[in-house]
């Protein structure tokens, strides 16, 4: 028997905190694979992002081809693509994809920018996501993103609440513009890098893993809550989630 696997397009973030490092670990915590597809390498650490440099199209869909040729994809997660070119190009992968298995849940994490407002591609990154977000089964916007976008962009939405103050942090679910479900977490002190990362990439692995949205949801912010609690300290500046120590599969 094989392990669901999840396909993930995301940057390479050299510091281990955000990016496919964080993809990886935050899935086979719930007990799925990754494969991941590199879009972008970045140069940062677990502060700022210094640099971008998009890995060209043609060479991302090599990477994702190779792996469609014998895996059995059983979900999709998308960070960072980085630029628009890349974006069209997963995009159309996707609808070939789609063709072939009509209800592959699609994650998409629409990052913007990082946690500090550096830039994470080329191109305005509201324009590379747009595709994707008409194709994704569930995008995952902060609340500035969410203004950026726009809450009709994706079929369904998960407005994380990370962003603002307050002693609690409330996830609301949209589907087709109409509020579904709230969950409410207390905030914990101090800033964390790569926490979309991780809570969309455990979301991506427990719908790989079978489990209807609602319940995939829940246990993705269980997970991604109890990460982030645990988290550590690699250098002054922003936590890393400590993601594999904390699986609930």
């Amino acid at each position: 028997m094989t392990v669901p696997c999840v396909l993930v397009f995301a940057g390479l973030d050299p510091g281990g905190g955000a990016g496919l490092a964080a993809d990886v670990l935050a899935i086979a915590a719930q007990g799925a694979h990754a494969l991941p597809v590199a879009t972008a390498l970045t140069v940062q650490d677990n502060e700022r992002v210094h640099a971008v440099a998009p890995v060209d199209a043609g060479f991302v869909l090599r990477q994702a081809e190779a792996l469609l040729a014998v895996c059995d994809i059983r979900a999709v997660k998308i960070g960072i693509p980085g630029n628009l070119e890349n974006a069209r190009a997963i995009a159309g992968l996707l609808r070939r994809l789609r063709e072939r298995a009509p209800g592959l849940p699609i994650v998409l994490d629409p990052v913007l920018a990082s946690g500090r407002g550096d830039v994470l591609g080329a191109h305005d990154p509201v324009d590379s996501v747009a595709e994707l977000l008409a194709l994704a089964t569930i995008a995952l916007p902060n609340e500035p993103e969410v203004c950026a976008i726009g809450a009709a962009a994706c079929a369904q939405l998960l407005i994380t609440g990370g962003h603002g103050d307050g002693r609690f942090v409330t996830n609301r679910w949209y589907r087709d513009g109409a509020l579904v479900q709230r969950w409410r977490w207390p905030r914990l002190p101090g800033q964390f890098h790569g926490s979309g990362c991780t809570l969309a990439s455990a979301l991506a692995a427990r719908l790989a893993l079978g489990e209807g949205m609602f319940d995939a949801l829940g246990a993705a912010q269980v997970y991604c809550h109890a990460a982030l609690a645990g988290s550590f300290a690699i250098a002054p500046g922003q936590r890393v989630p400590r993601r594999f120590l904390h699986s609930i599969a």
